[in-house]
């Protein structure tokens, strides 16, 4: 059994209109949120063997609360191509997922992430899938359980949604 973890970077500030979209940093209300479910991560049952982040700075920033929380044997890779990704291509990233990685949490951006935890999460509870359908807002994290290898995701197999939470199901 695989799980992927998809973690939404949190509210990003628009205080600074002449910064750089990749550079914002998170809001007050996004720090929080994702101290928020840093704390929720760290209390599941099975914590990400590996982080693929965004080199943004909102989605570094979100992952940031956590990285203090994850085990040590944690890899926590960096990556450029993240920033803006489609759903197909973040698909395509995790199908080089080593597969003795049973677990991954993929921190990054819409709307890449709500069409892929849209278009692979087509079983599971039903109240979550319908919730993502309604909305996939900052520092949401969507868990999906699959069987078979990470080069056969999204290849037909089952993928089910097995929790979805927002921070304000957390407070």
């Amino acid at each position: 059994m695989h799980r992927l973890f998809v973690l939404r970077h949190a509210k990003s500030s628009w205080n600074n209109a002449h910064q750089a979209d990749f550079d914002r940093p998170l809001a007050p209300r996004g720090q929080k949120a994702a101290d928020t479910v840093a704390d929720h991560i760290a209390g599941l049952d099975h914590a990400p063997a590996l982080v693929l982040c965004s080199t943004a700075r909102r989605a570094q920033d979100t992952l940031e609360p956590l990285r203090a929380r994850l085990p040590q044997s944690t890899e926590v890779h960096l990556e450029d191509d993240l920033y803006g990704a489609a759903a197909p291509e973040l698909v395509a990233r995790l199908r080089i997922v080593p597969e003795e990685v049973v677990s991954v949490m993929l921190v990054g951006h819409n709307p890449g992430l709500e069409d892929l935890v849209r278009g692979l999460g087509r079983d599971g509870d039903a109240a979550a899938i319908a919730r993502v359908h309604t909305k996939f807002p900052t520092a949401a994290l969507a868990t999906l359980v699959f069987e078979g290898p990470w080069k056969d995701l999204g290849s037909g197999g089952p993928v089910r949604l097995e929790a979805f939470v927002v921070p304000g199901d957390l407070d």
